[in-house]
């Protein structure tokens, strides 16, 4: 195993359906269990006359605690000196035969702000503006965080009518980081699979990055074995870049619903149209794939049989 050292996500929140496929995955039930809960989401978005109040359940903890708490007991081995007959990249630089494929152009950023009113530690808003949006993340164990997605931090706070008033930057923004859904192409090869970031990126508008990560992390372990067991490669490979692309679609399609409703400015329709492009690509290459092949029991791939 090579570690790779990278910026890690300050702020990360975990619906009652994340919370429960992890627990699940490493056996531990009570995870989290102690943090703080988010109650309510509140949402200003696009034409809406006043903030819309809904019903929310949540946690939210920094990538750094989430990583060492899923690590706490786990053995890790370290490098032995012997040749891995395969590699799961989990970061960039992938074999270069596979390219990035980018739906937009959006960034990110994030910084630490302070609330003024406590109350609203029970409360994560979301609000779009006319050049992106703001999404409050509010973290009663640690700091609170501003996410700015689109315009600079600054530009989007200064027009915030729902986000500002409630909070008191402590920080300037943090270093910048790419906010567009993205996939790498392809996803596998001879003795070679990517996973997690380095295989798709989502957009944080649609809060499943994490849960998605754990699912491919199932899937790619699920074809790693089947291989290993005698299984045919590309036969497996070929299941993992379909599912892949299409949670990758899925994910296009759930962003659209929210690009297409945010905003009507010059910023919303060009990441409207990025987001239909990669819809049209992955259609493109799930086009190409016939009936599923697999499916997934457990932490196994199970062959199908279809009658000819």
């Amino acid at each position: 195993m090579e570690r790779v050292n990278r910026p890690r996500v300050p702020a990360i929140m975990l619906s009652d359906a994340a919370l429960a496929l992890i627990r699940d995955v490493f056996g531990r039930p009570s995870l989290f269990s102690e943090l703080p809960c988010i109650r309510r989401r509140v949402v200003e978005w696009g034409n809406a006359t006043g903030p819309n109040d809904l019903a929310h359940s949540a946690v939210v903890v920094s990538e750094n605690v989430l990583l060492e708490s899923l690590g706490r007991g786990l053995e890790l081995e370290e490098d032995t000196g012997i040749s891995p007959r395969f590699t799961v990249y989990t970061s960039s630089p992938l074999p270069s035969m596979a390219t990035e494929q980018r739906f937009g152009s959006r960034r990110a950023a994030a910084a630490q702000v302070a609330l003024r009113d406590q109350a609203d530690l029970s409360a994560c808003w979301i609000e779009s503006l006319e050049g992106g949006w703001l999404f409050l993340i509010p973290n009663g164990s640690e700091s609170t965080w501003l996410l700015a997605v689109g315009a600079p931090l600054e530009a989007l706070l200064g027009s915030s009518r729902a986000i500002a008033p409630r909070v008191k930057l402590l920080s300037g923004r943090s270093a910048e980081f790419a906010a567009c859904p993205r996939i790498a192409s392809p996803l596998c090869g001879d003795s070679w699979l990517a996973c997690g970031t380095a295989a798709i990126a989502f957009d944080p508008i649609c809060g499943d990055g994490t849960a998605q990560a754990i699912r491919e992390a199932i899937l790619a372990s699920a074809v790693i074995r089947a291989i290993a067991d005698g299984g045919d490669a590309p036969s497996l490979f070929s299941h993992y870049e379909e599912r892949l692309t299409a949670a990758m679609r899925r994910h296009l399609a759930l962003c659209a619903e929210f690009y297409r409703t945010g905003g009507s400015g010059p910023w919303w329709r060009m990441e409207l149209e990025s987001l239909a492009e990669g819809y049209r690509w992955c259609t493109s290459k799930l086009a190409q794939a016939g009936k599923p092949r697999y499916r997934l029991s457990g932490f196994d791939l199970i062959a199908l049989a279809y009658n000819h």
